[in-house]
């Protein structure tokens, strides 16, 4: 089909896979009118609203910030909700599952490998004192220049698009993968943190960053601008100063302890009483 910025009427072809009836995945296609701003998503709802009710896929923000719809939208992995029809600049839509997964049904494919990676790697602020972390006497102070080693790793919304682009991945499932390892060093770089030998357990194998061979698409598609590919190689320098006894590593910082004689400001009100028994204090 031509290409076209502003369609008249677009063609969805969607890739359908029920496990229950199908023995290969297959194509169907769809016609719909063009709207203003309409979306990938738009176009999928309005195909299960008026042709096919058992098209399935996940969503559930339609606005970039759950994660959930991430899909191969015209060869390349997208969040649907945010890819408006004019962006592809064509009227034909080939939709279907995020490869290097495993497909539930349809649209649907199945994360759980890549969760279960995630989890491998201890993504949450691990310490030492954890009567602090969980009954902390403070706050823990961080300088500008410290939140921004890993600010924009914490963007990372879980899609899996990240996923689905790297070719490593695709050919070795040992791999952890670009979010989990993204997210592992997220919290390596945290000040707060003090997990980096629970976590080299992981990286120093098979399934840690020595297996990516840099090739930067997960950084290319990534939704909200993170970049795990550059996460994954400053991995690698650390894992290296690391076994050379060079990597700089305090303890975790300590919290600040709660300001004392300090009083509150004219106008604003106390914190309202407790509601639940054994509650700590504000």
């Amino acid at each position: 089909m031509a290409a076209t910025t502003t369609p008249t009427e677009v063609i969805f072809r969607v890739r359908r896979f029920d496990p229950m009836a199908d023995a290969e995945p297959h194509w169907e296609e769809f016609r719909l009118p063009y709207t203003a701003g309409m979306t990938v998503l738009d176009g999928l709802r309005r195909i299960k609203e008026t042709a096919s009710p058992t098209l399935a896929w996940r969503s559930s923000c339609r606005m970039g910030v759950c994660g959930s719809c991430g899909m191969f939208i015209n060869g390349r992995p997208r969040l649907a909700c945010n890819t408006q029809i004019t962006e592809l600049n064509t009227n034909l839509v080939l939709v279907a599952p995020l490869p290097n997964f495993n497909t539930v049904r349809d649209l649907v494919p199945d994360l759980m490998p890549m969760f279960d990676a995630h989890i491998a790697l201890h993504p949450y602020v691990v310490r030492d004192d954890v009567k602090e972390q969980y009954e902390p006497t403070g706050e823990f102070f961080q300088s500008s220049h410290e939140v921004e080693q890993y600010l924009q790793f914490s963007y990372c919304i879980k899609c899996g698009c990240c996923m689905a682009a790297c070719p490593t991945y695709a050919t070795d499932p040992t791999y952890s993968g670009p979010m989990p390892l993204g997210q592992g060093h997220r919290y390596n770089a945290d000040t707060r943190d003090g997990g980096f030998k629970t976590r080299k357990q992981q990286l120093a194998g098979e399934r840690g960053p020595w297996r990516c061979h840099y090739a930067g698409e997960c950084s290319r598609v990534c939704p909200k601008g993170v970049d795990p590919a550059k996460a994954i190689q400053l991995m690698k320098r650390e894992l290296v100063l690391d076994y050379l006894h060079l990597l700089k590593q305090g303890c975790p910082a300590k919290p600040m302890g709660k300001p004392t004689g300090a009083k509150r400001r004219d106008g604003i009100p106390d914190a309202p009483a407790r509601t639940i028994a054994g509650a700590p204090s504000l």
